[in-house]
């Protein structure tokens, strides 16, 4: 495994060193081990984390708050998958299923709602476009 240090992780992750040191301050991303010299370490697995939650965050529009809480409840999904994949038996199985799908609930929850936020302010814009057309027009008329 090889290490990174935070200069490459920036430029493969795309993000800047002061935002990458700031989510792992903020426990959004997990602290990578220091150097001896107390340089961080990091990893593929650390660039692959933080290119996911620059996706969710321009793709969904998630604040750094939502994004939290949908990055946790991916790490609950996962773990709630590894469980479903350990336990043997109809009843265990049904159990698992039931926490994966109240998890995944959750976080459709989390994506519907930033749709309709995003819809009321497509909808605020296209309000307010049409009574400046309309006012355009009106003036339009005043001036002939």
């Amino acid at each position: 495994m090889s290490e990174l240090k935070i200069d490459d992780v920036a430029k493969q992750s795309g993000l800047t060193k002061r935002t990458i040191r700031y989510y792992e301050q903020i426990g959004l991303m997990p602290a990578p081990p220091r150097s001896e010299g107390g340089f961080r370490l990091y990893t593929e697995e650390h660039v692959e984390f933080l290119k996911k939650i620059t996706n969710a965050k321009e793709v969904m529009g998630f604040s750094l708050q939502e994004l939290q809480e949908f990055l946790a409840l991916s790490d609950t999904l996962e773990i709630q998958k590894m469980d479903y994949r350990q336990v043997k038996g109809t009843s265990q199985q049904k159990e698992k299923l039931e926490q994966v799908l109240h998890t995944v609930e959750e976080q459709l929850k989390l994506i519907e709602q930033k749709k309709k936020n995003i819809l009321k302010v497509e909808s605020d814009l296209l309000s307010l476009r049409d009574r400046a057309k309309t006012a355009i027009v009106k003036f339009e008329q005043e001036e002939s």
